[in-house]
């Protein structure tokens, strides 16, 4: 009798120690973001990301702190993006969310008891039953590499996302140098223009000047004055632009920038294996294979489990007053009378081919936008050189020309403050076609390791132009 009761409930004990098995898995350290920490640092050569406890959150908060004490760079500027940034740290946060559904899919679902009593005539009748979902224990396997692959896929948006906003917070930078560069040369133009002006003016009142000609100097005068009112709004807009990425709160608004732009690099970046590079390390080609893998992996799931919807089975016993203990097992099949899962095939079927011709395409623009990328790298580059190797030498020379030939009372001093005005702009429009380089060689990033976009803006100026020098 005792035999036959353990191999009535072995089945019973060997579903329990599946089940102990099956919840093993258990939740990471890091919420599941360490993966991404590799992926982002690969790319951005920083191991900076959003902290994940109340320490971490200290911690960066003393980092932050420090890097506003000095002037900041590009590098400095995308750190603290990564550790300010409360979008980012939400959508960390919202990674553990994915990594518990993976942890929860690899343990079978929990088993049902049910419990029954009846009493009539003097005698009381207890029924009770065990049950466990066995396709779901059949299928553990296969949803937790499902669940992982649904992880993996999240990972790689979650560093997306952080390329992304390192990639943004380095923009924001550049234009809020830049602004701040333009406005200075902008206002030495409106000091020459004033003083152009004045001049012209006494000039008039001792009678040695002409109506026109001042004038001229004196609209001259009036138009940089407008232009040094738009490039200081242009400095405080991108200053708070710059704010917004970093995530900055009000008193920490205070932080110094340099100067100006950073210099030009010796060599251009080669282009050899951009676009192939892009295939093996894009981040949003990354996830299109995944979304494509892991369709024709539930494709697969779908096909084995056609047949059948709900499967449960259990172990159930039965006691009645004055009547020996009756026991036995109880299985619960929906049977495949109506539907017998062409359908689901069909729309898994359906869904594998959406996500290869998907993945396909993300591949075609990756490789476009990289040439693109590349080409207004390349030719930003180029301009950038030729300001900084020809324009402005050249205007340096013919200002110390003008200046020789001032001093030996060859030229006016209208002539010399006119040429002072085109050597500025000169330098203005080589700050501009700097600006441009560098926000090229971030986009040009972006599109090689990142999810690529839109190049609009590469090509355009600032806002802030310098007056066109008067004629006489």
């Amino acid at each position: 009798m005792q035999t036959s009761k353990w191999m009535s409930a072995r089945p019973l004990l060997l579903s329990l120690a599946v089940l102990t098995l099956a919840g093993c898995a258990g939740l990471s350290d890091d919420g599941g973001t360490g993966p991404v920490r590799q992926l982002t640092q690969s790319r951005l050569g920083t191991t900076a990301t959003p902290p994940r406890t109340e320490a971490d959150r200290q911690a960066s908060q003393a980092r932050v702190a420090e890097l506003l004490q000095r002037p900041l760079t590009p590098d400095s500027a995308v750190e603290i993006a990564l550790l300010n940034n409360r979008q980012l740290q939400a959508r960390y946060a919202a990674l553990g969310v994915v990594e518990a559904d993976r942890v929860r899919a690899g343990r079978l679902a929990n088993p049902t008891f049910s419990f029954g009593q009846r009493r009539g005539d003097g005698e009381t009748e207890i029924d009770r039953s065990l049950m466990f979902n066995v396709l779901g224990l059949l299928t553990v396997p296969l949803n937790e590499q499902a669940a992982a692959r649904t992880l993996e896929r999240g990972q790689l948006q979650l560093a997306a996302d952080t390329v992304d906003a390192a990639h943004e917070a380095r923009r924001a930078y550049i234009d809020a140098v830049a602004a701040q560069q333009l406005w200075a040369y902008a206002q030495q133009v409106q000091d020459a223009a004033d003083a152009a002006a004045e001049l012209a003016q006494r000039m008039l009142a001792a009678g040695h000047f002409n109506k026109l000609d001042q004038m001229r100097e004196q609209a001259f005068a009036a138009d940089a004055r407008l232009q040094v009112t738009r490039a200081q709004h242009e400095v405080t807009a991108s200053r708070e632009r710059l704010i917004r990425v970093l995530a900055l709160e009000a008193a920490q608004t205070t932080f110094q920038l340099p100067a100006r732009l950073p210099d030009l690099p010796a060599h251009e970046a080669p282009a050899q294996q951009a676009e192939q590079q892009a295939l093996d390390q894009r981040l949003d080609v990354q996830m299109a294979k995944r979304a494509a893998e892991a369709t024709a992996a539930d494709l697969g799931l779908t096909r084995r489990t056609r047949l059948i919807n709900v499967l449960h089975a259990g172990y159930q016993n039965a006691s009645t007053t004055g009547a020996s203990l009756s026991q036995g097992y109880e299985v619960e099949l929906a049977l495949p009378l109506f539907d017998f899962g062409e359908a689901r095939v069909a729309r898994a079927e359906a869904l594998y081919m959406q996500s290869v011709h998907q993945a396909a395409q993300v591949a075609i623009q990756a490789q476009s936008e990289v040439r693109e990328a590349h080409s207004a790298y390349r030719a930003a580059y180029a301009q950038a050189r030729h300001y900084q190797d020809e324009v402005v030498p050249l205007r340096q020379r013919i200002s110390d020309e003008m200046l020789l030939r001032y001093n030996g009372m060859f030229n006016s001093v209208f002539e010399l403050l006119a040429d002072a005005r085109e050597q500025v702009r000169s330098v203005t429009g080589a700050v501009q076609a700097l600006r441009q380089f560098w926000l090229a060689e971030s986009q040009l990033q972006t599109a090689v390791y990142g999810r690529g976009g839109s190049l609009t803006g590469l090509g355009e100026t600032s806002t802030t132009a310098t007056p066109s020098t008067a004629t006489h």
